[in-house]
């Protein structure tokens, strides 16, 4: 089934300006069809890779790697290892953010937990300002 833009954009929660960059940066797995007349034409399996493609790029995953991993791709068979080497390194990548945020996690429910337990015993007062010398005794 073909689809417009305005669809695709509708359906994959991009914009159209967001498709147009994707298409002019090399992003998509196959060549953005056309008619005619100009105008873009897209299919399902458009839409399934985009979806791919936002999720390397919110993984941090960069453009020029999702155009090493477009191309490996596009010339089929045989280079599968790199691909896979290619997406492992990514995995890591993901998988050492997801620790950096877990820690900053821990952090930020310690520093929540010490606040609370001040203000419900009414003791706000006594968390530690670095522009009050005698709050000091108390750390957040």
């Amino acid at each position: 089934m073909d689809l417009s833009i305005g669809e695709v954009a509708q359906r994959s929660g991009l914009s159209v300006h967001a498709l147009r960059f994707y298409e002019r940066e090399g992003l998509f797995a196959n060549p953005v069809r056309r008619l005619s007349n100009g105008r873009r034409i897209y299919h399902e399996e458009d839409l399934e890779w985009l979806a791919i493609c936002t999720k390397l790029r919110s993984s941090g995953m960069s453009l020029p790697v999702i155009r090493q991993y477009i191309e490996l791709a596009r010339q089929g068979t045989g280079n599968e290892p790199e691909r896979l080497a290619l997406l492992r390194r990514h995995q890591d990548h993901v998988e050492a953010q997801i620790r950096e945020l877990q820690e900053t996690l821990d952090v930020m429910r310690d520093k929540v937990r010490i606040y609370e337990d001040h203000l419900a015993r009414g003791e706000a007062d006594r968390l530690w300002n670095p522009s009050h010398p005698d709050t000091k005794q108390c750390s957040d």
